[in-house]
C-alpha cells in the first residue's frame, strides 16, 4: 500500500472513532480523495438511523468525488437497512476506486467489496494494523455470536473481598480505579447487577465524567433477579431502566441483543457474576485490586460448583496496569469443557 494510502486510511479511522462508542450500529469514518489528489470530502457514522460514513464523505465532496478515491474504515455496506447501500452511493457518485480497512462483520451487510468489483469499481482491502476492527470489537462480536459482549468489572481487596464483613464497600478502590471504570463503562450499552447488590449498596449505575457530573450517554441499568427493586433505589433515577425478573443470564442476554445491545458491562455482585461465569457467558474479566486485607466478607464471585482442583475456571492474563496504589488486571476466560 503506498504511503498516501495508508495515511488516509488511518484518517478514515480516526474519523470514525467521533461516532458513538456503544451504539447498534459499528462506528466508520470516511475519506472521499478527488482525481487531482486533494481531499474533497470527509464524514462519520453519529448512530443508527442516521446516514453512513460515506454518505456523509460524499455529500462534503460533491461531484469532486467522480474519479476520485474513497477511504472507509469499514467494507461499505450491500444492503438495505434503515439507509440505502453504501455501494450504490459511491456508484453514483462516480468513484473509481474504494480502498477499506476491515470486513463487515454483519452478514446481511457484508458483500459490498464484491458488488463494487462487479460494478467496475476499483476495491482494495482489507488492510490489517489498522486498528478499525479493534475500534467496533463488541459489535462484531455481538453480530457474530447474537449476543452482547459481556465485560465483568469488579472492585476487590487483595484476598478477593467486595465487602467488608457489616456490608461496607465504599471505597475498596481508589480514584484513579474509579476513573477508568466511569470511562470503560462509558463504551457499554448497558449495565448489569443483582437485585441482592441494588438491595445492600444502593448503586446509581451512571457513567459519571472525571468532574463527576453524569454523562449526557447513559447505558440501560438492567437488575437481574426476582426480587422487588426498592421504589427508593438510586438504580431508579432518570434514563431507561429494565428490571429482568429471571435468573438466567441466557435469557438476559437474548433479551438486550433484541433491543440492540452490543456491549453488557456486569458489575456483579458475587451470585450474579457466579451465574454467568458458570454459563460460559464471560468474554472479559477486568479486575481493580486494591492493597488490602479485610480476611472476612463477600467474596469477589459466589460458588461456581468446583468441587476440585482440576475443574477451576482458568483464566488467561491479557494485560496489568498500575492505578495510583491499585492493580488492574484485564484476563479472558478459558473455555469450559461442556459450555459453549
Amino acid at each position: 500500500m503506498q504511503r498516501q494510502d495508508a495515511a488516509l486510511l488511518a484518517r478514515a479511522v480516526e474519523l470514525a472513532t467521533r461516532g458513538p462508542a456503544a451504539d447498534a450500529n459499528p462506528r466508520v469514518g470516511a475519506v472521499v480523495l478527488a482525481s487531482d489528489g486533494t481531499v474533497a470530502g470527509e464524514g462519520w457514522h453519529e448512530g443508527a438511523g442516521t446516514p453512513h460514513a460515506e454518505v456523509m464523505a460524499l455529500r462534503a465532496s460533491g461531484e469532486r468525488a467522480r474519479g476520485g478515491t474513497a477511504y472507509v474504515s469499514l467494507e461499505p455496506c450491500a444492503h438495505q437497512g434503515r439507509t440505502p447501500p453504501c455501494v450504490d452511493a459511491l456508484r453514483t457518485a462516480g468513484v473509481a476506486r474504494v480502498v477499506y480497512a476491515a470486513p463487515d462483520a454483519n452478514p446481511d451487510a457484508r458483500g459490498g467489496a464484491a458488488r463494487l468489483s462487479d460494478l467496475g469499481v476499483e476495491v482494495s482491502g482489507p488492510v490489517p494494523g489498522t486498528g478499525a476492527e479493534e475500534l467496533n470489537e463488541h459489535w462484531a462480536f455481538s453480530v457474530r455470536h447474537e449476543r452482547p459482549f459481556v465485560t465483568w468489572k469488579v472492585g476487590a481487596t487483595l484476598d478477593g473481598r467486595v465487602a467488608a464483613a457489616d456490608g461496607t464497600s465504599r471505597w475498596i478502590t481508589g480514584a484513579a480505579s474509579r476513573a477508568d471504570v466511569h470511562r470503560r463503562r462509558a463504551s457499554a450499552g448497558a449495565i448489569l447487577v443483582g437485585t441482592g447488590t441494588v438491595l445492600a449498596d444502593d448503586p446509581a449505575l451512571t457513567v459519571r465524567d472525571s468532574a463527576d457530573r453524569p454523562a449526557d450517554r447513559q447505558p440501560v441499568r438492567v437488575v437481574m433477579g426476582e426480587r422487588d427493586v426498592p421504589a427508593a433505589a438510586r438504580v431508579r433515577g432518570p434514563g431507561d431502566l429494565w428490571h429482568a425478573r429471571t435468573r438466567d443470564p441466557a435469557v438476559v442476554l437474548k433479551t438486550l441483543h433484541d433491543r440492540q445491545i452490543r456491549h453488557l458491562w456486569l458489575e456483579g455482585g458475587p451470585v450474579v457474576a457466579a451465574a454467568f461465569l458458570s454459563a460460559g457467558l464471560v468474554d472479559e474479566v477486568l479486575v481493580y485490586l486494591a492493597p488490602t486485607l479485610l480476611g472476612a466478607g463477600p467474596s469477589l464471585v459466589a460458588s461456581l460448583g468446583v468441587p476440585t482442583l482440576a475443574a477451576a475456571h482458568h483464566l488467561e492474563l491479557l494485560d496489568v496496569e498500575r492505578l495510583d496504589q491499585d492493580v488492574r488486571l484485564r484476563l479472558r476466560p478459558r473455555p469450559v469443557e461442556g459450555v459453549r
